[in-house]
């Protein structure tokens, strides 16, 4: 074999490495940010569960007190607004809607807590089962949002990865944050 013809083939199996090399990048960072959007749907999902469930709890908790109208108006924007950020807002519109539920929740529980026999009602209580549940869930959700977003974000900023984000069409994305003031859970006291 002459010289030339071992430097063309050395050319060519560089070139082709390298396209390889494209292609697994291009796949990891797509795989990536896949895994960060379905996680962002994952949350979509407890948040719109446990929308789902607050006109049971409210409809409950208004058969004994029915002279809290303004509350029950405030849940139902609440929920409203979740399901609205669910389905098709920013993370951070996501987490301002899952904080407004959250703080009439609080309040929706704290009137509960003047009603003995709202408290005992099987109802009451497994509605509210449910819906601690469901937060458990939401807290699960968003850490394996934010998870999959640190992932993503290693990749799309550290060589050799950022090379092909621009081609990939992927970006860092937010991490999923309470908004300010927010960090906390509620205190409500049975």
């Amino acid at each position: 074999m002459s010289a030339v013809a071992i430097v063309l083939i050395v050319i060519v199996a560089l070139i082709a490495a390298l396209v390889l090399f494209g292609i697994t990048g291009f796949n990891k960072l797509r795989k990536a940010d896949i895994a960060a959007q379905e996680a962002l749907g994952g949350i979509d999902v407890q948040l719109t569960r446990r929308a789902d469930l607050i006109p049971n709890l409210v409809n409950t908790v208004k058969g004994y007190a029915t002279h809290e109208k303004e509350l029950f108006e405030e849940v139902t924007k609440a929920r409203a607004s979740v399901q609205q950020a669910a389905q098709s807002g920013t993370v951070e519109q996501k987490a301002a809607a899952d904080a407004g539920l959250t703080g009439v929740l609080g309040r929706l529980f704290a009137v509960a807590e003047n009603y003995p026999q709202l408290q005992a009602s099987q109802n009451f209580m497994q509605l509210q089962s449910e819906l601690g549940d469901t937060e458990n869930k939401i807290s699960f959700a968003r850490q394996y949002y934010n998870d999959a977003v640190s992932q993503l974000n290693q990749l799309v900023k550290t060589v050799p990865w950022m090379f092909f984000s621009g081609v990939a069409g992927v970006k860092a994305r937010d991490f999923y944050q309470a908004p300010e003031g927010q960090q906390a859970p509620p205190q409500v006291q049975f």
